[in-house]
């Protein structure tokens, strides 16, 4: 059988690669160093929450997104995380533009801060501490949001911010884009359009970069996102869930806890009733791990939420003795004797599957 022939094409690329040195190419392109990643840590969540989803907590250097209806444990959620994050030395940053926020809740559930006092009439008039904040008064659209978190890196890789950084976000969807305020008109097609040009293409991408081994400091989001429901026709007579301007945070986040169901709430509200008069003290509601990138597991679960923080279900009771005390001007003396009495009307899926959006 006659030998093949080589051709020149063969020839001269096998005597370029038997004289070239990889190693040496690798250097001069700065391309020698693999791309290895700091260990995973968490911000954990509480022990009920980590119970309820299987997960220690928000994975660092990742997106968590947060994500239902009102009133299903979000908001409990994350400042549970602010608070871990604050005992670990991240520092937490805080971008509030739903307007929703409450300092003594924060404080109520362990927040560490201190009251900025007046001298004069003894008024609370600021708080400080071991924190960042800001809200609609300096970001008043998505730009200004962006901006501002991108600020805070850079000034972070300038050495002027020298802590790790732990952005909670509550919410995506509570603030237009700049040409929506231009227009005088709240767009919701341009708003995704500037939450995927800023964040998804740009801010977003700057987390998971943290996490590089060699990157001095490791940077974390923890963003809630309200829900609202398509038409029931969208997809084969079942109601969607659709996110306020949040598409962008989904596909980027690794963690999506979602709270509730699609339709409505998913919670259950629990109350001390005694006289006639009620205390509405918990919210049990449903919780469901819909995305999980870093441990790949995805459960469904039940968590109870108190404005102390999450509970176990079988904590319900003793939550109610330890705490009916504090009841005791609504409900009077007898306040430790009161029914415990739960109203599930929004616990089920609704049948009629309505359509909720939640509009400026």
């Amino acid at each position: 059988m006659a030998k093949k022939k080589t051709s020149l094409t063969e020839a001269v690329s096998g005597e370029l690669k038997a004289n070239f040195d990889l190693d040496k190419f690798k250097e001069k392109k700065l391309l020698n160093t693999t791309v290895k990643f700091k260990e995973q840590r968490w911000i954990p969540f509480s022990e009920a929450l980590q119970t309820s989803v299987s997960l220690p907590g928000a994975p660092i250097g990742h997106i968590t997104l947060l994500r239902g209806h009102s009133n299903t444990g979000k908001t409990t959620a994350m400042l549970e995380l602010a608070i871990n994050a604050q005992k670990m030395g991240i520092l937490p940053v805080f971008i509030i533009t739903e307007m929703k926020w409450s300092w003594e809740h924060a404080k109520q559930m362990g927040f560490q801060l201190e009251d900025v006092v007046d001298k004069e009439t003894g008024e609370v008039i600021d708080h400080k501490g071991f924190f960042l904040y800001a809200d609609r008064t300096q970001l008043g659209t998505i730009e200004d949001v962006a901006e501002f978190i991108a600020d805070l890196l850079d000034e972070q890789r300038k050495g002027n911010l020298p802590y790790d950084l732990c952005f909670f976000w509550d919410s995506i969807g509570s603030i237009p884009c700049k040409m929506s305020v231009e227009a005088n008109k709240n767009n919701p097609m341009w708003n995704a359009g500037a939450m995927s040009q800023q964040f998804g293409n740009f801010i977003n991408q700057r987390f998971p970069l943290s996490r590089k081994e060699n990157s001095p400091y490791t940077n974390s989001m923890i963003a809630i996102n309200k829900i609202w429901v398509a038409p029931a026709e969208s997809i084969m007579g079942q109601p969607k869930m659709k996110m306020k301007n949040g598409e962008t945070m989904f596909l980027d986040a690794s963690v999506v806890l979602t709270f509730g169901n699609i339709t409505n709430s998913g919670t259950s509200k629990l109350k001390a009733q005694k006289d006639g008069k009620e205390v509405e003290f918990a919210v049990r509601t449903k919780v469901a791990v819909d995305k999980n990138h870093v441990t790949g597991l995805q459960t469904k679960s039940v968590v109870v939420a108190t404005i102390h923080g999450f509970i176990n279900e079988g904590d319900i009771n003793n939550y109610k003795k330890q705490h009916s005390h504090e009841w005791i001007g609504i409900l009077g003396a007898g306040a430790s004797e009161a029914n415990l009495v739960e109203d599930t009307s929004e616990w089920n899926e609704s049948k009629d599957h309505p359509i909720l959006i939640d509009e400026e």
